[in-house]
């Protein structure tokens, strides 16, 4: 294999560990924020859960940074085509994310109950819809998105974006991400929470597992059927980075099966997946949330890696102009480019990973009320 194409695999791998990052820990983030107003039933209970991630929730935010950037220096022309294709749905996920920091700092500077209240909505509202709109990017990609471009290379969009936004196989897996997001959030609330906070947050997980195994498994049937995308011709993994030629794409239904026909092993991925959300809530009724969480890791990291599976090396396929689909081969930026983000990935990625294990280990130990109501710079 030639060294260009060996760095495009890697960096497509390295796209999923970041999208699994991103999902894990923001997600977890997510997730409390989105039942905040449920595990906790008075303003004493909600401040406990806001500051059992109050350390960490910003910091989380890294993963973001780390994904975009990716996408951005890794994949330039999907960078480009994406962010205009979603555009809209962007914007609403800007808007989400701007109400998240400004309520975390906002929320406890009034006593009083209409103020608190407000912004425990906005939690909800910042904590679901952007993981919502995260599985359901996952469901529009792999429907394929209205898009082409002209013969000098410019974009334009052929759908509105309330056609990508609302379909059902979106929607579905928008619930499944929310639901694995509730799941984690849980596992963590269980993890440094007392009850009564611990025995909601108990109920979150075990209902958030089961709900996302039953949708992951559902999806799996639905995705079997679905009109997926693949090579008519074989095709040059060393292509220049242009969507315009070097490709012969064709629609059939269950193509996005066809990787797991050629190549069996791949199986272990989905049941990953559907193993550790089954395991995570088994661990979340034996009260054993340490195990849970990092089975809900397991579990996310079985979803994604069975999307790019499936996909591989697809990236956001063209229902309008198949043959213009973006993938691996013709999306990514130049084997020097590729080669310099590999070095500072493999020499920053474990820093981060190390100086975020530390913080968690720092700030271990259960959150009380009392340590709550005594302290003034908390949330």
């Amino acid at each position: 294999m030639e060294m260009f194409v060996a760095l495009k695999v890697i960096w497509a791998v390295l796209l999923g560990v970041l999208l699994t990052g991103l999902a894990v820990m923001v997600g977890m983030d997510m997730g409390v924020g989105s039942m905040l107003r449920f595990v906790g039933r008075n303003d004493a209970e909600r401040r406990v859960a806001l500051n059992i991630i109050g350390p960490h929730w910003d910091g989380n935010q890294v993963w973001f940074i780390l994904g975009g950037g990716a996408i951005f220096a890794a994949f330039p022309t999907l960078y480009a085509t994406s962010f205009s294709v979603f555009y809209v749905v962007m914007i609403l996920l800007l808007f989400s994310m701007i109400m998240r920091p400004v309520a975390f700092e906002y929320r406890s500077k009034v006593p009083g109950d209409k103020w608190r209240g407000t912004w425990d909505w906005a939690f909800l509202i910042s904590g679901a819809l952007p993981m919502i709109i995260y599985g359901a990017a996952f469901g529009n990609v792999m429907e394929g998105v209205g898009f082409h471009y002209s013969w000098t290379g410019q974009y334009f969009q052929d759908e509105s974006f309330l056609s990508y936004l609302l379909n059902p196989f979106a929607v579905m897996c928008g619930v499944l991400s929310l639901a694995l997001s509730l799941y984690q959030g849980g596992t963590m609330l269980m993890l440094r929470g007392e009850e009564p906070i611990y025995g909601r947050a108990r109920g979150f997980a075990i209902g958030g597992a089961l709900v996302a195994a039953l949708l992951f498994a559902a999806g799996g049937f639905w995705i079997a059927h679905l009109n997926g995308y693949a090579f008519s011709a074989p095709v040059d993994p060393n292509m220049p980075p242009t969507p315009l030629t070097g490709q012969s794409v064709v629609v059939q239904p269950g193509a996005w099966m066809n990787n797991y026909h050629s190549y069996p092993v791949l199986w272990v991925l989905p049941a990953l997946g559907l193993l550790g959300m089954l395991g995570g809530a088994a661990m979340a009724a034996l009260r054993k949330p340490i195990i849970g969480w990092w089975l809900g890791a397991i579990a996310w990291i079985g979803v994604i890696f069975t999307t790019g599976a499936s996909m591989f090396p697809f990236l956001m396929p063209s229902s309008s102009n198949p043959d213009q689909s973006l993938t691996v081969w013709n999306a990514t930026g130049s084997e020097y480019n590729l080669g310099w983000m590999l070095f500072f990935a493999l020499l920053f990625t474990p820093i981060i990973i190390a100086y975020t294990s530390w913080c968690f280990y720092v700030m271990r130990g259960k959150v009380r009320i009392g340590d709550i109501t005594k302290n003034t710079h908390g949330y």
